[in-house]
């Protein structure tokens, strides 16, 4: 099998699989437990944490000073810190490439009366600086993905980040770092992440917290992570994301090189356009194969024993609205392709892939 939906998940890594499988034989008291084995339990979500906030700011000097709390993964992440915090009736500003897990949230938001600016790429080539400009006295959050799932499309959240604090000190920063951790330096009052897209197990992520923040937590119950995430930590699934961390490495060389071999491939191939421009991360290219639906190119491709996407993989094959954003019509949006590619990837697959592509439109094109 040839897989290049990395976006969508990745495959857990042995590093990973061998920090749960230890976890579950030798770490697993419940943390809250005063016995010994309890207090094992703890010092390793304790290293955990520390491991989350170092991929975080990639250990630069300016490390983030806060909380990090274990969830299910992202998308409680994104609710957590959306649905948690003090709004005050302030505007929100955020962005139309957001995912699902965040857009219906500021979308609830928005019918409870915020005000809700929403701004696209296609219309500002200083992305960056039209949020920045949009945030005034009376906005009380930012919420920006750091890596765009679709396009691989990549916001400098650092800079963003200052540019918001200097505009009101006060405005709340939210960060979706699901495809952005690990690969660029983050910042912001509350960062996403998940252990699944960073070869770590499904159902483990975590959501930081600046230092000076409040929450109101999601989930109520024993009071655990500080009361802000109440239920039993999973151990054995914080320690293999902690693993995973440790072990990942983000070779942007190996990447830059697997996708010009994917556009020069691509380029031989009749009426293509690349949706993912030089903004975007390597690891993540788009592209429309005109002529050729979305569904019928995966289904070709399966075929062949080679996994790659259209898009969100929440989405389930629904044309995505993201790629309008991006200022890609609806109907290069209904023949686009995502590949997404990990370290593990080869020259090879990617010829591979291209010369399926090339035969599966040759054919649908007659």
């Amino acid at each position: 099998m040839i897989y290049l939906d990395n976006a969508a998940s990745t495959k857990p890594c042995a590093e990973c699989i061998r920090a749960v499988n230890e976890a579950m034989e030798n770490t697993f008291a419940n943390a809250s437990s005063l016995h010994k084995a309890g207090t094992a339990s703890l010092m390793l979500i304790s290293r955990a944490r520390a491991a989350v906030i170092g991929g975080m700011s990639l250990n630069k000097t300016s490390q983030l000073s806060g909380e990090v709390i274990f969830t299910s993964g992202a998308t409680e992440s994104n609710n957590t810190a959306l649905s948690g915090i003090n709004l005050r009736g302030g505007k929100i500003v955020t962005t139309a490439i957001e995912h699902p897990s965040q857009a219906r949230v500021i979308d609830k938001l928005e019918k409870l009366g915020h005000e809700v600016i929403r701004l696209a790429p296609k219309d500002n080539e200083d992305f960056e600086g039209a949020i920045a400009d949009a945030v005034d006295e009376k906005t009380a959050l930012v919420s920006c993905m750091a890596v765009n799932n679709e396009t691989g499309f990549c916001v400098d959240v650092r800079k963003l980040y200052k540019a918001v604090k200097a505009k009101n000190p006060k405005t709340l920063f939210h960060t979706d770092a699901v495809q952005g951790f690990l690969k660029v330096p983050l910042d912001g009052d509350l960062i996403s992440i998940s252990g699944h897209k960073v070869h770590a197990t499904k159902g483990i992520g975590a959501l930081f917290v600046r230092k000076g923040i409040t929450i109101s937590p999601l989930l109520s119950g024993g009071g655990q992570q500080k009361n802000l995430r109440s239920g039993t930590e999973p151990v054995e699934l914080i320690a293999g994301l902690e693993a995973a961390i440790n072990a990942y490495e983000y070779k942007i060389e190996h990447f830059d090189r697997l996708k010009a071999y994917l556009i020069e491939g691509l380029s031989e191939i009749p009426d293509i356009r690349l949706n993912s421009d030089n903004r975007c991360l390597p690891n993540i290219v788009n592209f429309s194969v005109r002529g050729v639906r979305s569904e019928i190119m995966l289904h070709a491709l399966e075929e062949a024993d080679i996994c790659v996407s259209s898009g969100s993989a929440c989405s389930k094959g629904k044309t995505s609205g993201v790629l309008s954003a991006f200022g890609v019509s609806d109907k290069d949006a209904d023949c686009a392709v995502r590949v997404s590619m990990c370290a593990d990837n080869t020259e090879q697959e990617i010829r591979l892939l291209c010369e399926k592509i090339a035969q599966t439109a040759k054919n649908i094109r007659r």
